[in-house]
């Protein structure tokens, strides 16, 4: 499974994707820049990313957690979410998603 990530300098770059692994993880573990200071526990807004349109009906709706997390992000977009709470499963490959400018 694959998934094509934007980063901030409008490069994509195709990662290979665990099934199971937190969307997060997978970004971290390639190396891209991707702050995650809370590890996946919905508590900072530090891995929001942009998804790709036609993906957005693919993931799970967000939780309150998650969009009262997303209050804290910079730049939100109504296709933000935060990528610690999105899943990898085998519906999701080939997901697109862009990395969000952090804070500061």
């Amino acid at each position: 499974m694959k998934i094509y990530v934007t980063d901030l300098d409008g490069r994509e770059h195709a990662l290979d994707a665990v099934e199971g692994w937190r969307v997060m993880e997978i970004i971290r573990d390639h190396g891209l820049p991707i702050k995650a200071e809370c590890g996946g526990a919905c508590a900072c807004a530090t891995c929001h990313v942009y998804v790709d349109e036609a993906w957005r009906a693919l993931l799970f709706p967000m939780r309150e957690e998650e969009e009262a997390m997303l209050d804290e992000a910079f730049d939100l977009q109504e296709n933000s979410r935060l990528s610690c709470q999105l899943i990898m499963t085998e519906d999701l490959d080939g997901l697109r998603l862009t990395l969000a400018k952090p804070p500061g």
